[in-house]
């Protein structure tokens, strides 16, 4: 039985034998899940942005071009009346003053409480703290509803109504927080925690840093969580709060709605402003975020 081997064309300048390659299929394919996927990003980022879209562009609307029909997305004629009464019909320095107290001094205690927490939990092998864990997480199955009226009374209790201290300190412990924090120490390899100790570091020098210097974009997202958390929080401070000058950016916009009637364009206005701060915060801290690599020196 012989085999008859079918010979290859050789290259006549160089006398090597020239193997043909199949051609590569699959590339039309792979450009065109690609075009879908962005487009389909597209549409959803459009979705998204037209209701915010149009409630930016009607706050440059006059009050009577609200409601007129048809209804049109661009402002006939654009103006900032609205943003101008609503400054000047509330206090909003001081309301933006306020806070900005409230928030800065929430997200830092809430990112620190949170870190130590998180580290707590996910690397000391103890059956109480697995329970408190579990203690913690069943809070986000409550509605907020619910805690309402025994927080207000025992910060009622503590001498803190009608304080700053009274928004910030039952804020400070979130379940969100420790969770995070907690997941991302898991991925940290014990082995590192381990060699610290071999090399004589105590346990708050490996908390302070080795763990703390490398949860930092945790940190960031967490940051930019509570600040938006705290400064679009409503019913919390109207309960604790009955002093004008201490009102947040929230109770401030709710004192222009009328008990009659409601000026929508002075409504919009205010509405706008009060998201400024929250759309700065995010494009400052969102690169710092967006290119961190969670995982970088982590490599088991």
């Amino acid at each position: 039985m012989t085999t008859t081997d079918i010979p290859r064309p050789v290259d006549a300048g160089s006398g090597r034998t020239v193997s043909k390659k199949p051609p590569r299929r699959g590339g039309r394919g792979g450009l065109r899940q690609a075009v879908s996927a962005t487009t389909l990003l597209w549409i959803l980022a459009c979705l998204y942005g037209l209701p915010v879209l149009w409630f930016v562009l009607s706050s440059l609307k006059p009050a009577g071009d609200l409601f007129s029909v048809p209804l049109t997305l661009i402002p006939q004629d654009p103006t900032l009346s609205g943003f101008r009464a609503a400054w000047d019909s509330a206090n909003f320095s001081q309301y933006f003053i306020n806070t900005t107290i409230v928030c800065v001094i929430t997200t830092i205690l809430t990112v620190g409480v949170s870190c130590c927490t998180g580290y707590a939990l996910a690397k000391y092998d103890n059956r109480w703290l697995k329970a408190f864990f579990l203690c913690i997480l069943a809070t986000t199955m409550l509605p907020g509803e619910v805690m309402l009226a025994p927080s207000f009374l025992v910060v009622r209790d503590l001498g803190l109504y009608n304080s700053f201290a009274g928004i910030i300190l039952p804020a400070v412990l979130t379940a969100t927080g420790c969770f995070m924090f907690r997941q991302f120490f898991l991925t940290v390899p014990d082995e590192l925690v381990e060699a610290a100790r071999i090399d004589g570091a105590r346990e708050l020098s490996i908390f302070l840093r080795i763990m703390v210097p490398i949860s930092r974009p945790i940190m960031l997202t967490l940051a930019i969580l509570s600040f938006q958390w705290r400064w679009n929080d409503y019913i919390w401070p109207l309960l604790m709060l009955n002093d004008p000058n201490k009102f947040t950016v929230q109770i401030g916009i709710q004192s222009i709605v009328g008990a009659q009637n409601i000026n929508w364009s002075v409504l919009l206005g205010a509405s706008v402003i009060s998201m400024i701060p929250l759309i700065a915060v995010f494009l400052v801290f969102q690169r710092y975020v967006m290119n961190a690599d969670i995982n970088a020196g982590l490599k088991d």
